[in-house]
């Protein structure tokens, strides 16, 4: 069974972080994946960069534009984490523009996946029509989940065809703004949170966007299975280094 299936099975709610390959320093990746595992993370997405990020907000633009800077590319990804599993036994996630890996050839870049032992893929700008109709085949042959996300404006006919094309978890977008810019949670976000949990969908729902702390953390996995936290984790790294994850961690839960 897929790690990430194998994850949401258990009771607990899970929280997932999000990082910039490559950032802070160049390689610094491997060790940030096997801090955040020390210290009780159930699940970690690794960013990609990419030099036009559609859906990121400063933070993440910042550090993505940082670690292209210190010289990550899809290959030098592929070449740090080539011994991850080794040390790591969490799923591990890599959250990326369709571009990169269109470069390198979607077959090519599964089969790396599955060879590294990358459980599955999130690709923000890959409509779930396409992916579909034209590469879930490849992606299931190589053993990947492929994530989508769904926000409040995705129509319920939208969000069920998703779910029906879906065999890991769906990311909720907790709201229609960039990463990082949410300060908290209101009546709005509450209703679009219950609305989508009372759809009784098959794949679990993992929430991301504004989940900065615990009271967020606590607030969101009310409806849902887990959370993910990117921006606060990556202004934790510029500020603190690397030297200080179990403490962010902590402070979370």
């Amino acid at each position: 069974m897929n790690r990430i299936n194998q994850k949401l099975q258990e009771t607990k709610k899970i929280l997932s972080i999000y990082f910039s390959a490559g950032y802070p320093n160049l390689n610094d990746t491997v060790q940030i994946i096997q801090d955040l595992e020390k210290s009780g993370i159930d699940m970690i997405e690794i960013g990609l960069p990419f030099s036009d990020p559609l859906a990121d907000g400063p933070t993440i633009q910042a550090s993505s534009t940082q670690a292209l800077h210190n010289g990550m590319t899809t290959q030098v990804l592929f070449d740090q984490l080539k011994d991850i599993r080794k040390t790591v036994s969490i799923p591990l996630v890599i959250m990326g523009y369709f571009n990169p890996m269109l470069q390198y050839g979607i077959e090519n870049f599964c089969q790396k996946c599955a060879e590294i032992g990358i459980d599955g893929l999130i690709i923000p700008d890959l409509p779930v029509d396409v992916y579909a109709d034209e590469y879930k085949a490849t992606f299931e042959k190589y053993g990947l989940k492929n994530i989508f996300l769904i926000t409040p404006q995705t129509s319920d006919e939208r969000i069920r065809f998703i779910d029906s094309v879906s065999d890991g978890f769906i990311y909720m977008v907790s709201s229609a703004s960039v990463t990082g810019s949410q300060t908290g949670f209101g009546s709005i976000q509450e209703d679009y949170f219950k609305r989508i949990a009372g759809m009784n969908l098959k794949n679990p729902q993992v929430i991301g966007f504004g989940i900065n702390n615990a009271e967020t953390f606590n607030q969101t996995t009310q409806f849902t299975k887990g959370a993910i936290i990117g921006s606060a984790f990556i202004t934790h790294l510029t500020e603190n280094g690397t030297g200080k994850i179990a403490d962010f961690v902590k402070a979370i839960r």
